[in-house]
């Protein structure tokens, strides 16, 4: 037997977190037995559905390299297929059409919450001979006796009373198929071996079993993954920002870290924390994934992603640099060192955008400083202080670390300062900050001119005015 599996979402929101774990664990279990992976794009709800996030599904999944052996099918292509199956339950008494109006489902639902009873259609039109002109939808006739059970990969045995499920919903008032039909017939088409889901999908799952033995289709195995939660404990959302996995892309993290920390939310071998993607897919399996839910936690992420950006070539990371620039319309200094500043700042940042915004200092100028720095740091010395520091700044003959740190401690014995005194003093003005890598770092990747420039700027701009 030959594995498939299949990545299905429906293109009504971005990709999140939960969405892209489901991906590489359907991915990861059709490599490890040389199977077929499959995407397919659930897109029949016109309403919802969106070219953009088709676009966005495609372009996530390639970005993190899940690449896909067939497809990408689209549902909304295979409507007539759907309303064969469709026309043939209704041929063989396995479906009917239901005329209750919307009104009668809500008050009938309001009834049986008042009893304290599942709420379920009752099958008022199961048994009408008489077929109307009006509104209708088209109801799955489920089994009113025995059980549903299957063998779920994660979960073990699961067993459900036909007596509680209802006559479920497969084709719409407009004529449109559902989910619930949809989904058996495009894993029977594509021949599905193994569908990998979302434990919110196991309440379809008996559903699907009755209409699939109604078709006499092969029922595929099942696999119901947890549900991670975000922060706040809640279940995930396609509105959700801070999971959503296009943010991530836009802020610069690797498709390496994301896959690292999501193989590990939900399942794990031994202590490892780093996986390659041959180790991801030689060691994956679906009998070691837990059944209780996962929480999302930014701080592992950053942590996995910041080791990733400290191991990645410093070639790449000057790329992976000019490209967030060129995206976020940043312009840089030209001749700028960006090799010296990436290895000088890489240790203190856990993506591109934070490696980026971090040392925006070295490659655009200080235009609005920071006035409590300024007073707590700066204002307190008078002018002859900045005017002398222009003056030995001018005189040092070589622009190298070992002269600069030697004449910052002759000057700082000359004027009676403390080392710190002085470096807290040109960082301000260096960085309009009080935090950065060493100052005399800083002093030669920002080069003689642009440090005189800003001692400048703060003579002209503040000190006169003190």
């Amino acid at each position: 037997m030959i594995i498939k599996t299949r990545f299905a979402p429906s293109p009504t929101g971005f990709l999140h977190i939960g969405n892209i774990r489901t991906a590489l664990y359907s991915w990861l279990f059709a490599k490890k037995f040389q199977g077929s992976f499959i995407l397919r794009i659930e897109d029949t709800d016109s309403n919802r559905s969106c070219s953009k996030y088709s676009t966005h599904i495609i372009d996530t999944l390639n970005w993190l390299g899940l690449k896909w052996d067939e497809g990408p099918y689209f549902q909304s292509k295979k409507i007539e297929r759907y309303k064969d199956i469709i026309n043939f339950l209704l041929e063989k008494n396995h479906a009917y059409r239901c005329y209750c109006s919307k009104n009668r489902i809500i008050k009938l639902r309001e009834q049986q919450l008042l009893k304290k009873e599942k709420p379920r259609y009752d099958g008022f039109c199961k048994n009408l001979k008489i077929q109307k002109n009006s509104t209708h939808v088209i109801r799955f006739k489920n089994p009113q006796n025995g059980t549903v059970i299957f063998q779920d990969k994660v979960r073990g045995e699961i067993i459900f009373n036909n007596s509680e499920l209802d006559d479920v919903v497969i084709q719409r008032s407009n004529g449109l198929p559902t989910y619930n039909l949809c989904v058996i017939v495009d894993d029977y088409d594509t021949k599905i071996t193994h569908v990998i889901r979302g434990e919110d999908h196991i309440n379809n799952t008996p559903r699907q079993i009755n209409i699939l033995n109604a078709l006499k289709f092969t029922v595929p195995q099942y696999a119901h993954l947890s549900m991670i939660t975000n922060e706040q404990k809640t279940n995930l959302s396609k509105r959700d920002c801070l999971t959503n996995i296009l943010k991530y892309q836009k802020d610069g993290f690797f498709p390496e870290s994301i896959l690292n920390y999501l193989i590990r939310l939900g399942w794990s071998y031994k202590n490892q924390e780093i996986f390659s993607r041959e180790e991801m897919i030689e060691l994956f399996s679906l009998h070691s994934v837990k059944k209780s839910s996962s929480s999302f936690n930014l701080k592992k992420l950053l942590w996995i992603n910041h080791y990733y950006l400290n191991k990645i070539s410093i070639n790449n990371l000057v790329v992976l640099f000019n490209e967030y620039c060129i995206k976020n319309k940043i312009i840089l200094y030209k001749n700028i060192d960006l090799k010296e500043i990436i290895i000088l700042f890489k240790k203190r940042c856990s993506n591109i955008k934070e490696l980026v915004k971090s040392c925006w200092y070295l490659y655009k100028n200080i235009s609005n400083y920071d006035t409590n720095l300024l007073k707590k740091y700066v204002l307190i010395y008078k002018k002859e202080i900045f005017l002398s520091l222009i003056k030995k700044f001018l005189e040092l003959n070589n622009w190298e670390q070992k002269n600069i740190v030697s004449f910052l401690k002759k000057y700082s014995l000359n004027n009676q300062l403390t080392m710190k005194d002085i470096s807290m003093l040109l960082r301000v003005i260096l960085t309009n900050s009080i935090n950065s890598p060493n100052i005399t770092s800083i002093i030669i990747l920002l080069g003689r001119k642009k440090v005189l420039h800003r001692i400048n700027f703060i003579i002209n701009a503040y000190i006169k005015k003190v």
